[in-house]
């Protein structure tokens, strides 16, 4: 389906109510249909996943076979060169800038003679910072990685809940953190994943070598191409891909004993993590409201951003993404997730009156605990099997807590809005509202807070928190919270629409256990939360 046919959509589509039974405009898109048309011709191209601005297009491509010259994307009357992202012609990115806000725009990959490599088609820019669009729809999940050689959910099916997802016209997707899992030095993951005897087979990484050139290249390549290739293939080609990164990204799990301590990343990890957003999906485009100086911003060409990003669409929304690994720190009561000047543009943006809507989009989730280390929250499984703050969280920071309720007092100190936290890192659906954290007092405007879904996860008992860590996920002694839907372990994903006066959430879920893959086809919402906007 066409940006086009997307936005006229969402124009001729009524409000959700608050309501099991989802009123037929906001459905029939969808009824009938798991996926958009599928007979786009791909040619040479593997997979295929584009970002935007309102004046920029950022796309990563890989292709069958490498490619001994450059390629070139035609934007419009606009050719683009590409640039290549590995060493051997295989990963290909194409920026195009200065390009007019709220368009769709024609586009065409073609080969160092001129040849189509694939099938041209359409993506549209958002509309301008001033501009006032009267609908946006979000899809949003996370946890799409995993490898099969560790039994995580297979890929077909992956591939078939996200175009279920993209059935239903969203505007843009935000894929939140953990699109590899491949655990090396963890002392419990890396034997379940990057070190058990399945894995080693596909090869190992050289920590002193370089990541790109050579056999750590041909490694990542074996290992995190197939957790991301055939997931989304070329599905979204026309549809504004948000990725952000959390602790596997970075090839390995946030645990911490006296032999390791797995965060902050070391220099190999960070180039793990880097080269495989380098190869196959954007990073974030720059934005007015963030600044060039922030970590790991500016660190290819015009502005682009690794860890911290902005979707704004217009002044109906704005959402704050932020990777909560890459800078974290640990110096006690003054230890940090987020560095400093990343803390300060959060905070700005969040007290910022232009824009209707300010949502949060941290890679680890405000709201819950299962006991792990690199939380926001102090709470540990204490030897009676139950979460308590009564026991030491080794090599736990009281400074993170510090840090989370600072942000969470700009949240509920914002003046017509209703406070918007969706989170990933947690292999579970749910949604609750935050009336205490600490001291703070939040209930003259609690913040709403969700955990979106995992669209992958192992599917037996260890890819779920109550089978790898022994309890669910629930909410922390430091806060007092009202869940409206308890945390569920089960795949998912979560739509969220943004209007003038509301925000509607639409919840989904699949269980593996019970359900048919045939009837991830005909999904619909199992709760519905509405959101109306303060007077």
């Amino acid at each position: 389906m066409s940006p086009i046919d997307r936005r006229n959509f969402l124009r001729s589509s009524a409000a959700v109510s608050l309501s099991l039974a989802v009123p037929a405009d906001l459905m029939e898109q969808a009824v009938n249909s798991a996926a958009p048309a599928s007979n786009w011709d791909a040619g040479a191209v593997r997979h295929l996943l584009p970002t935007v601005s309102d004046s920029r297009m950022l796309i990563k491509v890989s292709f069958s076979r490498p490619l001994a010259a450059e390629p070139t994307l035609r934007v419009g009357a606009t050719s683009v060169r590409g640039r290549m992202c590995d060493t051997r012609g295989e990963h290909w990115r194409f920026y195009a800038t200065d390009l007019q806000a709220g368009r769709p725009y024609p586009l065409s990959l073609v080969g160092a003679r001129g040849e189509p490599l694939c099938e041209p088609w359409e993506l549209a820019t958002f509309p301008a910072p001033d501009d006032r669009p009267e609908r946006f729809r979000l899809l949003i999940y996370t946890c799409g990685g995993g490898h099969e050689v560790h039994k995580f959910l297979p890929v077909a099916t992956r591939n078939r809940l996200l175009r279920r997802a993209l059935s239903f016209a969203p505007n843009a997707v935000v894929a939140n953190g953990d699109q590899v899992y491949w655990d090396l030095l963890a002392p419990v993951g890396s034997l379940l994943l990057g070190m058990s005897a399945d894995a080693v087979k596909l090869g190992t990484f050289d920590r002193s070598g370089i990541v790109l050139g050579g056999d750590n290249e041909t490694v990542l390549k074996r290992v995190a191409g197939p957790q991301i290739m055939p997931v989304y293939g070329t599905d979204f080609r026309s549809t504004p891909m948000f990725f952000m990164q959390d602790d596997h990204d970075y090839f390995d799990n946030d645990e911490a004993t006296d032999e390791v301590v797995t965060f902050p990343p070391s220099y190999f990890m960070l180039q793990l993590a880097r080269a495989t957003q380098g190869m196959y999906y954007p990073e974030f485009l720059p934005d007015l409201a963030r600044p060039l100086g922030l970590p790991w911003s500016s660190t290819g060409d015009q502005g682009v951003s690794e860890s911290f990003g902005t979707l704004r669409y217009g002044r109906l929304v704005e959402m704050l993404l932020y990777d909560v690994r890459r800078t974290q720190t640990l110096a006690g009561p003054s230890a940090v997730y987020l560095d400093p000047e990343v803390e300060k543009w959060l905070k700005a943006r969040t007290a910022a009156r232009e824009v209707t809507h300010v949502v949060h989009v941290p890679s680890n989730p405000p709201g819950w605990t299962a006991g792990k280390w690199g939380e926001w929250y102090p709470d540990v499984l204490g030897g009676d099997g139950r979460l308590t703050v009564n026991e030491p969280k080794p090599y736990w920071q009281s400074g993170w807590l510090r840090q989370h309720d600072r942000l969470m007092e700009a949240m509920s100190a914002m003046k017509g809005r209703s406070p918007l936290i969706i989170s990933g890192d947690l292999h579970a659906i749910g949604i609750g509202r935050m009336l205490r954290s600490g001291k703070l007092d939040l209930r003259a405007n609690p913040i709403t807070t969700v955990l979106a879904g995992p669209i992958g996860c192992r599917t037996g008992p260890l890819g779920w928190p109550s089978g790898r860590r022994g309890t669910g996920a629930m909410p922390p002694a430091h806060l007092d919270m009202v869940e409206d839907v308890k945390p569920i372990e089960q795949h998912g994903f979560t739509l969220v629409d943004f209007t003038p006066d509301k925000i509607v959430l639409q919840f989904f879920k699949w269980d593996w256990k019970t359900q048919p893959v045939e009837n991830i086809d005909t999904l619909r919402p199992f709760h519905i939360t509405e959101l109306i906007r303060p007077s």
